[in-house]
C-alpha cells in the first residue's frame, strides 16, 4: 500500500493527537507522546519449485507513552478512534502515581532537520513479478551443481506510515517501504548436508529488484553449500582470525553494540558503563551508527520518537566516544537523543536500538590483510551466535571458513566456532581494511524486533579461541 497525504489525513489528524497529548499532560505527565501507525506487510515463500505460501496483513493503531521522573508508562490501542486514544492516555497516566521525582525535558530539542534517506517508489510490488524472480533464483541456485537438493526463497515487503507527536510541540510523520530477500540452500552428498544462505534488505519498494543482484546471492548461497560439503574439519586452538568484509559487522553488533545502548549503560548492565572518554579498543578501530545512510535496510529519516536521524560516533580510534539513546534515556543523562529511539510497532514502547552499525574503514586492502597473515582462519561468512549482553562473551559459528597458510587461503574447513569476549575482541583487532560492506538483519531486544544493517571491512583479530572438529 502506498499512502497519499489525503489518506493520511483520513487515518488521523493533528487536532485529535493534540487532544490526546493534552489529556495526558493534564494527568501528571511531564512528557507525553502519541505514536500512530498504519503498516501493511506481504510475504511470499517459494519452496520445492513452487509457491508454498503468500500471506499479507494490515496493522493499525497507536501507542501512548507518558513520563514522570524515572518512570515511563505505556498503553496502546488497535484503533485510531479518538475516544479510544483518550482512554489509553488516561490508563497510561494511572501508573504515574508511583513515580518519584521529576526529569529535565529541556534537552529533548532536535539536533537537525530530517535527512533524505529513501527514494520515492511510485508503485507496489506486483506478486506475479516477484514470484517469477523467486522462481528464477531457485533455478539459478540449482544450476550450480547436482548436489543442490533443496532451495527456499523468501520475499518480504512492508509499507508503513506513522505520525508521532509529543507534549513539547514536536509533530512529525513519515512513510517507509522496506523489502527483504532471503535464499536458503541445502546441498547433499553421501548422506551429508551443508547449508548456504544469503540475504539482502533495503529501505526500498519495487526498485529493490532493480538495484540488488539477487541472482548473484542465489549463486553464492549454492556455491557455499557445495564448498562446505568438501571441507575438512576445522582446527582448534588460539589463532589469528581474519573476518571477511560485511559479515564481521554482525560480530560487532552482537558482541559490542548492545553494550553501547544507553539504557543498558544507565542500569550498569554494560561493560562500557563509566568508560566514556577512555580507551576501549585498538587504535585502528572506529565504530559508528548511522540511520541516515541512503537506502540501507536499517535506515530512517526520523526515529520512532520523531528525532531526526544522523551519525553517532561510538568509538573513535579506540576511545569510547558516545552511546545510543532515545528521549527518556537522554533526559536522564541531560543530553539530546541520538535518534535511536525505536520500537517494533505501536504496540511497543520505544527503547534505544542500533540502526546501521559499522566499523569505519581504514587503509589496508583485503589482499594485504590475507597475505600478511602467516597462519590462521579466514571466516568468509559467519552464521548464528549467542551473546551475553552483560559480559559481552560470545560464541559464533562459521558458516564458510578457510585455513590461512603462509599468507594464502589454503583449504575450506567446517565446524569452526569463534569464542571470545566483545570488549577484548575490540582490543585485539590489529588491522582494518578499506572495503566496507553491508549485510541486513533483524535485531531482537526486550521482545522487540527491528531491521538493522551491519557493516564492516575485512579485519584481522590477533588471536581468538577457535573451536573445531579436527582430531
Amino acid at each position: 500500500m502506498l499512502f497519499t497525504s489525503i489518506e493520511m489525513q483520513d487515518l488521523i489528524n493533528e487536532e485529535t493527537v493534540s487532544e490526546v497529548i493534552k489529556e495526558a499532560s493534564s494527568r501528571g505527565a511531564e512528557f507525553a507522546e502519541c505514536f500512530c501507525q498504519h503498516r501493511s506487510v506481504t510475504q511470499i515463500r517459494f519452496e520445492e519449485r513452487k509457491v508454498q505460501d503468500i500471506s499479507s496483513g494490515i496493522d493499525c493503531g497507536a501507542g501512548i507513552r507518558v513520563i514522570k521522573g524515572e518512570l515511563a508508562a505505556f498503553a496502546h490501542v488497535d484503533t485510531l478512534e479518538k475516544n479510544e486514544l483518550l482512554r489509553a492516555a488516561r490508563e497510561a497516566c494511572e501508573a504515574l502515581k508511583y513515580a518519584k521525582g521529576s526529569i529535565d525535558i529541556s534537552a529533548v530539542s532536535d539536533r537537525k532537520t530530517p535527512p533524505v534517506v529513501k527514494q520515492t517508489d511510485s508503485a507496489k510490488h506486483q506478486t506475479q513479478n516477484v514470484v517469477e524472480i523467486l522462481r528464477e533464483c531457485d533455478e539459478e541456485a540449482r544450476a550450480q551443481g547436482k548436489e543442490i537438493k533443496q532451495v527456499t526463497v523468501i520475499h518480504m515487503d512492508s509499507a508503513e506510515w506513522f505520525l508521532v507527536a509529543n507534549s513539547i510541540g514536536q509533530v512529525r510523520s513519515d512513510t517507509a517501504n522496506r523489502t527483504r530477500f532471503i535464499i536458503h540452500v541445502v546441498a547433499s552428498l553421501n548422506g551429508e548436508n551443508q547449508v548456504g544462505q544469503e540475504s539482502a534488505g533495503a529501505l526500498s519498494g519495487p526498485t529493490f529488484y532493480e538495484t540488488v543482484d539477487v541472482f548473484k546471492l542465489a549463486r553464492t548461497a549454492a556455491q557455499r553449500s557445495i564448498t562446505m560439503l568438501k571441507a575438512k574439519p576445522s582446527p582448534a586452538g588460539r589463532m589469528p582470525v581474519v573476518v571477511n568484509a560485511g559479515t564481521g559487522g554482525v560480530l560487532i553488533h552482537e558482541a559490542c553494540g548492545h553494550g553501547l545502548e544507553l539504557d543498558h549503560v544507565l542500569k550498569g548492565a554494560s561493560v562500557y558503563a563509566g568508560k566514556e572518554g577512555l580507551k576501549v579498543a585498538s587504535s585502528v578501530v572506529s565504530v559508528a551508527d548511522d540511520p541516515s545512510l541512503f537506502g540501507l535496510w536499517g535506515s530512517y529519516s526520523i526515529d520512532d520518537e520523531g528525532t531526526p536521524s544522523g551519525e553517532t560516533l561510538l568509538i573513535d580510534r579506540g576511545v569510547l566516544a558516545g552511546f545510543l539513546s532515545g528521549k527518556h534515556e537522554a533526559m536522564k543523562k541531560g543530553e539530546q537523543s541520538s535518534g535511536n529511539g525505536r520500537r517494533q510497532s505501536y504496540k511497543h514502547i520505544p527503547i534505544p536500538r542500533m540502526s546501521n552499525t559499522f566499523v569505519k574503514p581504514d587503509s589496508a586492502t583485503h589482499d594485504e590483510i590475507i597475505s600478511s597473515t602467516k597462519k590462521g582462519i579466514f571466516a568468509r561468512k559467519l552464521g548464528g551466535g549467542q551473546v551475553d549482553p552483560v559480559t559481552g562473551d560470545y560464541v559464533f559459528s562459521v558458516m564458510e571458513g578457510y585455513t590461512i597458510e603462509k599468507g594464502q587461503i589454503a583449504y575450506p574447513v567446517r565446524g569452526a566456532v569463534l569464542i571470545g569476549n566483545g570488549a577484548r575482541t575490540l582490543e585485539m583487532i590489529e588491522v582494518v581494511g578499506d572495503n566496507l560492506s553491508w549485510e541486513s538483519g533483524t535485531c531482537g531486544k526486550d521482545g522487540q524486533y527491528v531491521p538493522v544493517g551491519t557493516g564492516c571491512p575485512t579485519l584481522r583479530i590477533a588471536e581468538l579461541t577457535v573451536g573445531g572438529t579436527q582430531t
